[in-house]
């Protein structure tokens, strides 16, 4: 028996854009900057290799954040039952914004500098960081309208796109995050 794709009810909704208001006020209370320090919000920002980068509406790693919707619909379409489907929106914006605070940390901006060929990495604007939460919840409506199949070919597509064009993507990024091999970090900054 096949499950019915998850509906989100409309206080789920407002729930979830309540979580992500409390992940800007946290993010404020970080310290981290509204928008770019350069003085300009971007719809995309396309160099990875600039301050700016992770400052804007949208750049290379929004891809990531939209395979993170479609990784947390899935975990939610099985795990979840009853009720508790509905408020899967929020669950996933939670865990997003838990990621935005720890990428934001002083622990994780020094790894990425130290493990990545994100050498003057800063930590992200708190409009990226939104953007970020809202291309997941992107990512987790395609899930709840797409055919499996076709939600991970897209994911798929969008690995393979992001390695082509900036020679990183999600997998490498948790890889390089998680354990760094110096031969990635040499090729990514050629």
């Amino acid at each position: 028996m096949t499950r019915p794709p998850i509906r989100i009810p409309r206080n789920a909704a407002l729930a979830a854009l309540l979580v992500a208001a409390l992940f800007a006020a946290i993010l404020l209370a970080m310290h981290r900057p509204p928008i770019c320090p350069c003085g300009t919000i971007k719809l995309w920002h396309g160099n990875v290799n600039s301050s700016e980068n992770s400052q804007h509406l949208a750049d290379w790693y929004s891809f990531s954040h939209v395979i993170h919707g479609f990784l947390f619909y899935a975990a939610a379409h099985f795990l979840l039952r009853g009720r508790a489907r509905g408020w899967a929106l929020p669950f996933a914006v939670t865990i997003e914004g838990c990621w935005e605070l720890l990428e934001n940390s002083p622990i994780i901006i020094n790894r990425y500098r130290e493990a990545t060929m994100a050498l003057g990495y800063s930590g992200n604007s708190i409009v990226n960081s939104l953007s970020d939460i809202a291309w997941m919840s992107v990512g987790f409506w395609l899930a709840s309208r797409l055919p499996a199949s076709a939600t991970i070919v897209l994911a798929l597509g969008f690995e393979l796109f992001t390695l082509a064009m900036i020679r990183d993507n999600l997998t490498l990024n948790v890889l390089m995050l998680a354990w760094p091999i110096d031969a990635i970090k040499v090729w990514q900054g050629a």
